[in-house]
């Protein structure tokens, strides 16, 4: 999916005074992540996080970037998706399944948009249903403001257990680039759509020191990953270190199942 205009001037500009990065040969084309977001650090990086976050959060964004209208569609392929399948803080399947699959991932990449809309219903069906699987969200924040706006979003959605749904409905909405599109209004409209979860609390929650020490750990953990852009997919048996899945394209559905199919052999 086009990224907009004007981040593909950023990218020209930037590739006019620097070399592009390197991708190997034969992995799936990704946002390239900032070694800057995936520092890890102690309790004052939390603090920097808590107040970065406050400032972002309450700017609100603006409603420029447009994006796709939440409509009855979107309510509906969300309900499709993730309807009747368990979800615990940023788990999403029985927390017993043999295989875990983790995502590294940022609200806005569109990238992380087709792997999540084109990839993810099918393998939430065939093995996230079936008892199989079971998905880590991993959420990182390295394009810009409205992937900090929308992580902490999606992290405050999680300590009500209701994260997959705020990022599905994130990814079918997505507008362009940094352009305000992840707005206090969208996080509004999304909440209402989603039953049992409680806009107060969602909100206040995403300014929390709990919200921001989360996303300092996935930032460490992402570094310790050797993430180097989204999405980043890692797959393994239940309890051992996943291991980097090589995939062609970001809807590179075979190499994901390849992976899940040796981790349940």
């Amino acid at each position: 999916m086009a990224s907009g205009k004007q981040s593909r001037r950023r990218r020209r500009e930037a590739a006019s005074s620097s070399p592009p990065p390197v991708r190997s040969k034969g992995r799936a084309q990704r946002r390239q992540a900032s070694p800057k977001v995936l520092l890890g650090g102690g309790a004052a990086l939390v603090i920097v996080i808590v107040a970065v976050v406050l400032a972002i959060t309450l700017s609100g964004g603006s409603s420029s970037g447009g994006g796709t209208p939440i409509t009855a569609s979107t309510t509906a392929t969300v309900q499709k998706v993730l309807g009747g399948v368990p979800q615990s803080a940023n788990v999403l399947g029985s927390r017993t399944a043999p295989v875990t699959l983790v995502e590294y991932i940022d609200v806005q990449c569109p990238y992380c948009r087709e792997f999540e809309t084109q990839t993810m219903p099918t393998l939430i069906a065939r093995y996230v249903r079936t008892g199989k699987l079971k998905v880590e969200a991993r959420p990182i924040a390295f394009i810009g403001p409205d992937s900090v706006r929308g992580r902490a979003a999606v992290l405050a959605a999680a300590r009500q257990n209701r994260m997959f749904d705020f990022m599905e409905y994130l990814y079918l909405v997505q507008g362009t680039e940094n352009t305000g599109w992840l707005s206090d209004g969208l996080i509004k409209a999304i909440a209402a759509k989603i039953p049992g979860l409680d806009l107060k609390k969602l909100l206040a929650d995403r300014t929390s020191s709990a919200v921001a020490a989360q996303s300092q750990k996935f930032d460490a953990e992402a570094q310790a990953d050797n993430v180097t852009g989204t999405p980043t997919i890692l797959v393994g048996k239940s309890g051992q270190t996943p291991q980097p899945v090589p995939m062609s394209t970001p809807t590179d559905l075979q190499a994901v199942v390849s992976a899940i199919a040796a981790a349940l052999a």
